[in-house]
């Protein structure tokens, strides 16, 4: 996987993120429940799908039905990537009436965006399929927010790319014309490789003539194929030749329309910004079946 996703950092993330959900749905305390559900009244619940796509986001909404209310009971009946047809019954919750209400609109938001990332994800996968490519998500993403949209992008199918800036160096157009020639590139990467080992360093190439540049260069992980037509990125495949390394990465533009054509080049990755800043949410709701 390219990317990596240093799991301390992002549970407390995702803590964080729900916390500060709640406090913004919930504040002083859910007046509505308060003054129009019996304190005593228990209720029963399926989060239900009104529309076909892949679930993601089921063990997020587990953790704020926990953080609302720990004698709240409930369980997914189907699993974080799993395709769901319009219909299914996604999640079963048993509890207080007062506190499955209170949880309900901030369960719902964070299952609703992810499994809109995933379904939309899930698409450009199916649509390269039978290719070597491999789907990458960016850094696009609601901010606070990346570990649970790149989290989304997995249980569609798609592949990681870096977290942030921390865990790969990616050198692109901007940076190329403040560093200068290619022999100060190259030094720059030999300098991070000596310090930092285990990052690795993609560039960003505009032309052909920058990617044998960039092939001739020692330390380049992943070359960035920016905005190429399909004939430019079959050259690019074919310059590399018959080495595995560096791998090479189609970006910019990329749609459902085109996404099979790009993948048909040979290139290892296609990285689509779409999937995470464009995506809408799906549509799932709870409802409430009557007690006996």
């Amino acid at each position: 996987m390219p990317g990596s996703t240093y799991l301390p950092r992002v549970e407390k993330s995702v803590e964080r993120l729900i916390d500060a959900a709640l406090e913004e749905d919930i504040g002083a305390g859910d007046l509505t429940s308060l003054y129009f559900v019996p304190e005593d009244r228990k209720a029963t619940g399926f989060i239900v799908a009104r529309e076909t796509g892949v679930l993601s986001g089921g063990e997020i909404a587990l953790a704020v039905l926990r953080k609302i209310d720990p004698s709240i009971e409930a369980g997914l009946l189907v699993n974080d990537g799993d395709r769901i047809a319009e219909g299914a019954y996604i999640m079963k919750v048993e509890g207080p009436a007062r506190s499955v209400l209170t949880a309900e609109r901030t369960v719902l938001n964070f299952m609703q965006r992810m499994s809109g990332v995933a379904t939309a994800t899930r698409q450009y996968v199916d649509a390269v399929r039978g290719t070597n490519a491999e789907i990458l998500d960016t850094r696009k993403t609601i901010p606070g927010w990346r570990y649970l949209d790149k989290l989304a992008v997995t249980h569609g199918g798609g592949t990681n790319h870096r977290m942030g800036l921390y865990d790969r160096v990616m050198v692109k157009d901007n940076h190329l014309v403040a560093e200068g020639r290619l022999e100060e590139l190259q030094e720059a990467i030999r300098r991070l490789k000596a310090d930092h080992p285990e990052v690795e360093v993609e560039l960003e190439a505009d032309s052909l003539e920058q990617v044998e540049a960039f092939l001739s260069m020692e330390g380049v992980d992943y070359i960035l194929l920016d905005n190429m037509t399909l004939e430019e990125l079959r050259q690019a495949v074919e310059l590399r030749g018959e080495r595995s390394t560096p791998k090479l990465e189609a970006s910019g533009g990329v749609t459902l329309k085109t996404v099979a054509g790009i993948a048909e080049t040979g290139v290892d990755f296609i990285s689509v910004g779409a999937i995470t800043h464009s995506v809408e949410a799906m549509d799932l709701a709870l409802d409430f079946v009557k007690r006996e």
